[in-house]
């Protein structure tokens, strides 16, 4: 199930929540199986170090608003759930993030465009392509950061999809552990 909810997540991070959805709805959760994260990357990526610098001089204020991005950022990675996903843009050195696990380019999944994506992974496999288009252009400048931190539906249904299947195979190989562990435990007798 998929839940839409408007506000603060860092407090939906580490489970045993009880929200309210854009609906309207009342829900109570102890854990999540999967979390993705789409953290702002406004005074995380590598097209924001220029602002590090106002007329030459330190910007001692973008500073400290890229440690608290970073903290945010690594609150999402460190998420309590079995599965996590982060995803940001190419980060600014600075902001000293992990490696990430992986990229994603739209025209990778039927979209026209480049606009290269990086996630930080847990548990999870890197998506993988499955529409690659040959003829593509940049899909858009840095300066309109909204607009360009949208993601592409063709790499949300594959983010579903493939994330999706690897979670119910890996919960099924559980399930189906535990079943002959317990069988195992208890030999009939003849």
């Amino acid at each position: 199930m998929r839940y839409q909810i408007l506000g603060d997540v860092t407090p939906f991070l580490n489970g045993c929540v009880q929200f309210t959805t854009m609906d309207g709805k009342r829900h109570k959760l102890n854990q999540w199986h999967l979390i993705v994260c789409h953290p702002p990357c406004t005074y995380l990526c590598k097209v924001g170090s220029p602002h590090m610098y106002d007329d030459g001089k330190f910007n001692w204020a973008r500073l400290a608003q890229m440690i608290q991005a970073r903290r945010f950022f690594m609150e999402c990675l460190n998420a309590k759930a079995p599965y996590v996903a982060v995803e940001n843009p190419l980060p600014m050195r600075r902001a000293n993030l992990p490696k990430p696990d992986c990229f994603v380019q739209p025209y990778w999944y039927g979209h026209p465009y480049s606009k290269k994506t990086l996630y930080w992974l847990r548990n999870l496999p890197p998506l993988m392509p499955d529409a690659d288009m040959a003829d593509f252009k940049e899909y858009v400048r840095s300066s309109r950061g909204k607009y360009r931190s949208r993601t592409f539906s063709g790499i949300a249904n594959a983010m579903a999809d493939q994330w999706g299947k690897f979670i119910l195979d890996e919960l099924r190989l559980r399930t189906t552990a535990v079943r002959n562990t317990k069988i195992s435990a208890n030999p009939v007798k003849v």
